[in-house]
Order: C-alpha cells, then sequence, then structure tokens
C-alpha cells in the first residue's frame, strides 16, 4: 500500500461551520444557549410557521465581517441572502437561509505556522458567509425525535480552497482557524459543543495531475483527531478502489468512530439539487465602510502576530511561541506573569510545563486547576531574586493549586525561603569539608568531580533551603586555598 500512496496525492477541501458568538439566534430573538432543554429555546420564526418573517442580527453580521477581516478576504459592499431547499425533519421550513454567490467575505487565507524554517504555508478561502443552522436528529430505538433549539442559530461557514495536501495540512488548518475565531472573540468554537463543526472534500488524483478526482464529502466532524483520521481512511479508501479497477462514486459519507471508517450515507448533492434562488423576506445586505473600519480598529492581536512577538521581544523558539499561542487563555496568562520579570523564557518554560500539566492532570479549565497568573508571576520573582529554589518553587506551585493562597503566604508556610546568608552557608561549608579530609585531598589531588559531593553535603547540613549559588562561590574560595 505504500507504494500506492506514493503515486496518488490527495485533494483536500474543508467546509467549517463555526457559530458566531451571539446571544440571539440570526433572524429571530431566541437564545443561542448551549444545553437547553429540548425546544426549549424556540419560536414561530426559528420553527417556520406560516407566514412569519426574518429579521437580521446586526451583530451576527458585524462578527461574521471580523471573521473576513482576521482571514484578509474581500468584504463585499453588497450581498444577497439565498434560500437553499432540501427537506430533512431538522428543517422546519422545508428550506435553509444562506448565501452563495453573492456572500459578505469572498477570497482571503488562512496562514499556517512555519515548519522546519519553511516559509508559512497559505491555505486560500473561497468565502465566508453567513447562514443558519438546522435543527438536531436524535435516533431512539422507538423512534426519531428532533431538537430545534439550534434552528437558526447564526453560522459563519468558512470554504476553503482544495489547497490541502494531508490529514496532517488538514489537522494544522483546523487548529489555527480554531485559534482565529477563539482570539478575535467571533465564535468560541467549542467543538465538544457543536459550535464549530466541519465538513471534509476528499479525492486522489495520480500525482503530478492537475485534473481533480471525484469527491468523497464527509459530513459533521467536530474534532480535529476524527478529521485527520476520517482523511486518512477515506485516501487510503479511494486508493485501493483505484487500484483495484473500480470508480468512485461522489457521495456523502458519516465518520464511525467506533470502527474508525466513512460509511456512505446517501449520493452527494451538486449545487443545483438544492435550488438555489434570492431570499424573497431578506432585502440585500450593504455594509457601509464605516462599520468594516470600525470592525478593523477594535480587532485584538491575532495568534499569528502574537507568535511573531513571542519570538522577537521574548525569544522564545518558534516550538515554544506555537504551545503558548494555541489557546488564547493560556497566552494571555503567560503574559499575566510576566510584570516585574527579567527571565521571560523561564516564565515560558513555567507555563508549558507546570501550568499545562495541572490542567491536563486536573481536567479542569486553566482558571480552576492553576493559581492566579500574577501569583505564579510572584513565585517565579521569589527564583529571580534567589528567594527560593526552583525545587521549592514546585512544592510551592503545587500546594497553591490545592489551596487557592498566594504565593508569599505559601512559602511561609511550608517554610521553603532559601537560606542566602554567607556566614552561615560558610560555617556549613567548614564543618562538611573538615569532616571529610579524604575526599577533600582526593578533591585537591585532581578529582575535580567531587565539587559536587560537597555542594550536595552543604545543601543537605542547611535542610536544602541554601541558596545553591552562594554555596558554590563560597566553596570554589574555600577549595582553591
Amino acid at each position: 500500500m505504500a507504494t500506492s500512496l506514493e503515486k496518488y496525492e490527495a485533494v483536500i477541501g474543508l467546509e467549517v461551520h463555526a457559530q458566531l458568538l451571539t446571544r440571539s439566534k440570526l433572524f429571530c430573538g431566541c437564545s443561542t444557549a448551549f444545553g437547553a432543554e429540548p425546544n426549549g429555546n424556540v419560536c414561530p420564526v426559528c420553527m417556520g410557521m406560516p407566514g412569519v418573517l426574518p429579521v437580521l442580527n446586526r451583530q451576527a453580521v458585524e462578527l461574521v465581517v471580523r471573521a473576513g477581516i482576521a482571514a484578509h478576504s474581500e468584504i463585499a459592499p453588497h450581498s444577497i441572502f439565498d434560500r437553499k431547499s432540501y427537506f430533512y425533519p431538522d428543517l422546519p421550513k422545508g428550506y435553509q437561509i444562506s448565501q452563495y454567490e453573492t456572500p459578505v467575505c469572498r477570497g482571503g487565507y488562512i496562514e499556517l505556522p512555519p515548519k522546519d524554517g519553511q516559509e508559512p504555508r497559505r491555505i486560500r478561502l473561497v468565502r465566508i458567509h453567513l447562514e443558519e443552522d438546522a435543527g438536531k436528529n436524535i435516533h431512539q430505538p422507538d423512534g426519531s425525535l428532533v431538537d430545534f433549539n439550534r434552528s437558526g442559530v447564526p453560522l459563519a461557514e468558512i470554504v476553503s480552497e482544495p489547497d490541502i495536501r494531508s490529514a496532517e495540512e488538514a489537522g494544522a488548518y483546523l487548529r489555527a482557524l480554531h485559534a482565529i475565531l477563539r482570539y478575535a472573540d467571533i465564535s468560541d468554537a467549542r467543538m465538544e459543543e457543536g459550535s464549530m463543526r466541519c465538513d471534509v472534500n476528499v479525492s486522489v488524483r495520480p500525482r503530478g495531475s492537475e485534473k481533480l478526482g471525484v469527491k468523497t464529502e464527509i459530513k459533521n466532524l467536530n474534532s480535529f483527531r476524527f478529521v485527520e483520521k476520517a482523511i486518512d481512511f477515506e485516501v487510503r479508501r479511494q486508493i485501493e478502489i483505484l487500484e483495484s479497477g473500480g470508480r468512485i462514486l461522489q457521495e456523502t459519507h458519516l465518520w464511525d468512530p467506533v470502527r474508525e471508517q466513512t460509511r456512505p450515507m446517501r449520493s452527494k448533492e451538486y449545487a443545483n439539487d438544492y435550488r438555489y434562488f434570492p431570499e424573497p423576506d431578506l432585502p440585500p445586505l450593504r455594509i457601509a465602510p464605516d462599520l468594516i473600519e470600525a470592525v478593523k480598529a477594535a480587532m485584538p492581536e491575532l495568534p499569528a502576530e502574537r507568535r511573531a512577538r513571542y519570538i522577537r521581544d521574548y525569544a522564545l523558539s518558534p516550538y515554544e511561541a506555537d504551545v503558548l499561542v494555541a489557546e488564547r487563555e493560556v497566552a494571555d496568562y503567560f503574559e499575566m506573569t510576566l510584570p516585574g520579570l527579567k527571565n521571560r523564557k523561564a516564565a515560558a518554560n513555567w507555563v508549558m510545563t507546570e501550568v499545562l500539566r495541572v490542567i491536563r492532570e486536573s481536567g479542569r479549565p486553566l482558571a480552576e486547576a492553576a493559581p492566579a497568573a500574577a501569583q505564579v508571576g510572584a513565585l517565579l520573582a521569589m527564583v529571580e531574586a534567589g528567594k527560593i529554589s526552583l525545587n521549592a518553587a514546585k512544592t510551592a506551585f503545587a500546594a497553591m493549586c490545592k489551596s487557592g493562597k498566594d504565593a508569599e503566604t505559601t512559602v511561609a508556610e511550608l517554610g521553603l525561603a532559601q537560606v542566602s546568608d554567607e556566614a552561615a552557608i560558610a560555617e556549613a561549608c567548614d564543618k562538611v569539608l573538615a569532616a571529610h579530609p579524604k575526599e577533600l585531598g582526593e578533591y585537591r589531588g585532581g578529582r575535580d568531580k567531587l565539587f559536587g559531593f560537597f555542594v550536595g553535603q552543604v545543601m543537605k547540613a542547611m535542610g536544602g533551603k541554601a541558596n545553591p549559588k552562594v554555596i558554590n562561590e563560597l566553596l570554589k574560595k574555600k577549595l582553591a586555598t
């Protein structure tokens, strides 16, 4: 199979549906809150009752404009809504209000972080458009139910060009897009709650060919790992079919996470199957230049900009910057530890190791799992000042995670303060050297490695609280005489 894989190239495009961060739905005042009682957040408008009319949510428009600006898209001053007709139980009107030929945002790109010193790779976008979500079918042994709470929830659909060539690259694209959506407060992008979902279009073609193969669409993937696994499986499936002389059918598939394979859902629709036509109940959408400029002015620092700043201003490695920037709350936490610190790289390493470990092991959000960032900064300031050792800081940090107490109180209560008194350390050094005449003679005879032995003995004599830097300085002076 490895040889067959080398003969073909995957061609992948992604359609991401991101729920916009509004409190009400796209065309009515119903709540978008997750977790409500089934069919609790509905009204005649989002239920598609006869005679009702949609009223556009202005905030949703501003958020999709923000998405377009973040993705370097062209913002259309004039766009229209379309009816996309299909008949499923979860679509109460029998059509979905969406956009097709005249979206709010055209073109643009998502930039992937550079790898191994290479130039950043750009995945081009076709468009970003507004549309309403459908409801949710719930299938049970005794019948099927429909929850319409999601019906009418505002979505930004972000459609990429078929520029992606591997499952790994698809994952990198989704992670980059996920970070942008969260940094710019466009969407909370919680995949586990369905507020970011992905449809994947996959085809294969012989390497060197410019002709696109027949594509399979894999619907409603809600994790980066599932997207990567589904693409890997689908690429291999299509290659096996072609290698055996078969023909790829244009189908829509679902991902089965238990069997870890895709399975056919239905034949894939074409655009004309949806019978798009302009939505008669909504006027054309006109976006004034003033609105675009106001959204631009309010844009926060985005992940790529923050990553570049960390490398430039804090001397972090690309890897360190990538880890910290991946989640906005982690990057914000890191920056809140910095006031008063000289060694920003040490702070970055602390957040990447100690803080992220606590989050991972506890399974709780950052705000609950770790102490306040300012207190971590205070703890690291004590290490910089020589008041506590790095190991003592780790002990204090673990205690702070449980108690919620500040750094100074925790260090005092645990008796972790480091002894830097030169007279006391010098006295301990003299006692250790006097107690080990044999080792002292061997050291002065050329066994330099015994220096570490003496450092350890002094540290032991002082209960592990002596400042290692002072011990080293004093021992070097005493051993040289």
